[in-house]
């Protein structure tokens, strides 16, 4: 006879309950108003389970039957997947002030200081007005940006001297690994004023915390189970917060020691602007949490996201030697062989631009774009959608999309579809939303694409590329790791060669 803890009769216990309360609901409590449409779900977990490893996949295969209006139960918890144009523009931006929040994530609230940051917090409150205003009035402005264009000039360097070593070697190089300490770099210079030392742990520590807000938590869709931490996850976020409050307290203690010593030295980097008084009135001062919440969330959204698109771009133009000839060709007419690409040649490169915009169609990095909750019922399109619900637009299925990508087969990295082709990147059509749109759309769109940019441009005019062991290009494993960014389930792995003259 086997025995049952007394734990899980518990929830054996809880699950009955709570099941037979659902089953004998009055019908007249119910509501009788028109949903959209979406698969029957099981008792308890409602959907759960058809959302598999890749859920933007498998939402996408269910929101070709029922439609691009998609309503679901994922556990206890009412979710409207969105998966066309149309759609996207009626939440994002014809109703974008009811559809602004966000739901009240669990790795938030113990991770990120209790929605202090601009992200996660509930629209219009105090902590989202003023860290909002402050990061794109005074961080992520063209001034600021183009005031670190040394560090990215420096880190870039960096990066193609340590190629060209291994090129003259014959070596196989991880650029998955290159790529991602090179945004590493350059983010935390820009934020901290240095690099990725490893006496802080920094690296453990935004990783740790990047994968609990990405990894599946049950108990938000079955909360009784909350107390049990099945998973493990809330003793994870209650260590890694503790860790990550230590760190940045560290250093901004270590700021305030340099600004009242006159020690600093350089450009001002991110927490000298955040700690600075002079360019706050006092409604709009950040505390200290506000400081914490933000810079991590800056941290997660510059580097994560760079790196998983630099990534993709460059595993599709290994795979498609014609692309990666043609904005080799581009480069070599624009910049010549005989110095190395600068910022200010970017917007001269046509082909470089739509290489960028079929990656991000492709492989947006954040497939789901983050969730979000409905702040009052709402009727669209015929449906009634109730309040807090779970909002989830499907960027990858609006990418991938044949009706909205014709001629061409959507599934194929063809740069060429964007020519003559006026699509914003930033979303403004609704059929490209790499960075979202409207009111929660990401504030460093631009130096997003500025990183991209610069380093692929980088790799592909410095260095021919081929993959190891003599594998073709239609060997490549293109599989995907699903989590707060979707990134190249395993490391891109090439050998390159060096082809510039200086």
């Amino acid at each position: 006879m086997f025995l049952i803890a007394p734990s899980l009769l518990s929830i054996l216990a809880g699950i009955l309950l709570w099941f037979i309360a659902r089953r004998w609901t009055p019908a007249s409590s119910k509501s009788r108003k028109k949903l959209p449409p979406g698969p029957r779900g099981l008792p308890i977990i409602g959907n759960l389970h058809m959302l598999g490893h890749t859920p933007h996949r498998a939402l996408n295969d269910l929101s070709k039957k029922y439609g691009p209006i998609m309503f679901l139960k994922l556990g206890s918890v009412p979710t409207v997947v969105i998966s066309s144009p149309s759609a996207a523009e009626l939440v994002l931006k014809t109703h974008d002030n009811v559809f602004s929040d966000r739901p009240r994530l669990d790795a938030v609230e113990h991770i990120t200081n209790s929605y202090k940051g601009m992200l996660f917090s509930p629209p219009y409150s105090p902590d989202w007005r003023k860290t909002k205003k402050f990061s794109i009035q005074q961080l992520l402005n063209a001034a600021k940006i183009e005031s670190f264009a040394g560090v990215r000039r420096e880190e870039v360097g960096a990066l193609l001297a340590s190629i060209k070593t291994a090129a003259a070697g014959g070596e196989v190089v991880d650029l998955s690994e290159m790529v991602g300490e090179l945004i590493e770099n350059v983010t935390y210079k820009m934020l901290f004023g240095f690099r990725n030392e490893k006496k802080y742990g920094l690296k453990r520590i935004v990783h740790e915390v990047t994968a609990l807000m990405g990894a599946f938590n049950i108990a938000e869709y079955v909360p009784f189970v909350k107390p049990f931490d099945l998973q493990g996850l809330y003793k994870r976020m209650k260590a890694v917060r503790k860790a990550k409050d230590n760190l940045v307290g560290e250093i901004i203690n270590k700021h305030e020691e340099d600004a009242r010593n006159g020690t600093k030295k350089g450009n001002m980097d991110f927490v000298d602007m955040m700690l600075s008084s002079k360019i706050f009135s006092s409604a709009d001062k950040l505390d200290q949490e506000n400081i914490k919440s933000l810079l991590f969330e800056l941290i997660i959204g510059a580097i994560d996201t760079s790196c998983t698109w630099i990534e993709w771009t460059m595993a599709e133009l290994l795979r498609s030697p014609g692309a990666m000839r043609r904005l080799q060709d581009e480069l070599e007419a624009n910049v010549g062989l005989d110095r190395m690409v600068e910022e200010k040649d970017l917007p001269k490169l046509q082909y470089l631009e739509m290489v960028i915009k079929e990656t991000g169609r492709l492989h947006p990095p954040a497939p789901l774009l983050i969730p979000r909750e409905l702040m009052e019922d709402i009727e669209i399109n015929g449906y009634h959608i109730p309040k807090k619900s779970r909002v989830i637009v499907n960027a990858w299925a609006i990418g991938r999309d044949s009706s909205i990508w014709p001629n061409i087969n959507a599934d194929d990295f063809i740069p060429e579809r964007f020519i003559d082709s006026d699509v914003n990147i930033l979303g403004h059509d609704f059929v490209l939303l790499p960075f979202g749109y409207g009111k929660r759309m990401c504030p460093g769109a631009k130096l997003g694409l500025l990183n991209v940019k610069l380093i692929v441009s980088h790799l592909a005019h410095g260095f021919n590329w081929e993959l190891p062991k003599g594998r073709s290009p239609s060997e490549m494993d293109m599989d995907e790791a699903f989590g707060l960014v979707t990134a190249k389930s395993k490391h891109l792995l090439a050998i390159p060669s060096y082809r510039l003259l200086c």
